[in-house]
């Protein structure tokens, strides 16, 4: 594993583990918090009275603002995570594979068991289903992640060879690229832009269920695009160069204000150009003396 990924899974599975492992582990590559922003949000308490919640209009669906101005405002709130490739991609698409449908604590606890408990991806290969389950438990769905996360593994050695040399994929061209990771077993659009973005630096835009949902309430893709085609649309809406800072930024913004439930629009600082903002029905518009969530 290069020395840039072990530095990026440190940092991951340092605030994952209580405890250090008693037998001798394998290191952790550390720069993990270059994809993850771990910075949650504060609970809300000023939620208004139960109810049934519904929305009392569609957004429309003209967009306010472009990407780059989303970017510039988010990035103005608070600093946005620097860029640091870590140069590994089988440690991306492991680390992707492991952290869906759970948090990012938890699959980075599953990570660091992984890679305690095998030393190596070709002993991982060779280890009964079960073992492989159990050292992936804590990040949840062990059942079902453990045999894609083998297959993933025997598909990557067929393909780079038993030195796992990942070198003709940074070679390949970027719609090259996609095409060979999205071939291989498990792997959609989504940890696709990851590889390429986070671990080869190079550009692609990621987009999870949070960028869906404030690239659709900013009207920047229509209500009916799924998050498969909204790759492609929001890349053709801006420049390469900022497919990482849109997705780190509209990430935390999905996380901290617009929430799949509840959003704060009055805590958000693109609400007056966002065509969705304050349609939701248990949301009152704030008056001018109102103060703004801590954020």
């Amino acid at each position: 594993m290069a020395p840039a990924a072990k530095a990026r899974m440190n940092q991951t599975a340092a605030k994952a583990r209580k405890s250090p492992p008693a037998a001798k582990a394998r290191k952790s590559p550390p720069a993990a918090k270059a994809r993850i922003d771990q910075t949650a949000a504060k609970p809300r308490t000023d939620r208004p009275a139960a109810g049934k919640r519904k929305r009392a209009a569609k957004p429309r669906s003209a967009a306010l603002l472009t990407p780059v101005h989303v970017i510039d405002r988010l990035a103005a709130e608070a600093p946005l995570t620097p860029r640091r490739p870590h140069g590994d991609p089988i440690v991306e698409l492991v680390l992707t594979l492991l952290s869906q449908n759970t948090s990012d604590h938890n699959s980075g606890r599953a990570f660091q068991r992984l890679i305690d408990t095998f030393p190596t991806w070709d002993a991982a290969i060779a280890a009964p289903l079960q073992a492989v389950e159990d050292a992936i438990r804590i990040g949840g769905l062990a059942k079902t992640k453990a045999p894609r996360l083998q297959a993933l593994l025997r598909s990557l050695r067929d393909r780079l060879g038993d030195n796992w040399d990942p070198a003709p994929l940074s070679a390949m061209s970027i719609p090259e690229a996609k095409d060979w990771l999205t071939s291989l077993p498990g792997i959609g659009p989504k940890t696709a832009a990851c590889v390429l973005l986070f671990s080869l630096g190079r550009p692609a835009l990621p987009v999870d269920t949070h960028v869906h949902r404030v690239s659709q309430r900013l009207g920047l893709i229509g209500p009916k695009v799924n998050p498969v085609a909204a790759h492609d649309a929001l890349e053709a809406q801006m420049p390469p160069p900022h497919y990482y800072d849109y997705h780190v930024a509209v990430i935390r913004h999905g996380r901290r204000v617009c929430k799949a439930q509840r959003p704060r629009c009055d805590a958000c600082v693109l609400a007056d150009g966002c065509p969705s903002a304050f349609t939701f029905a248990d949301l009152a518009t704030p008056s001018p003396t109102q103060k703004r969530a801590p954020r």
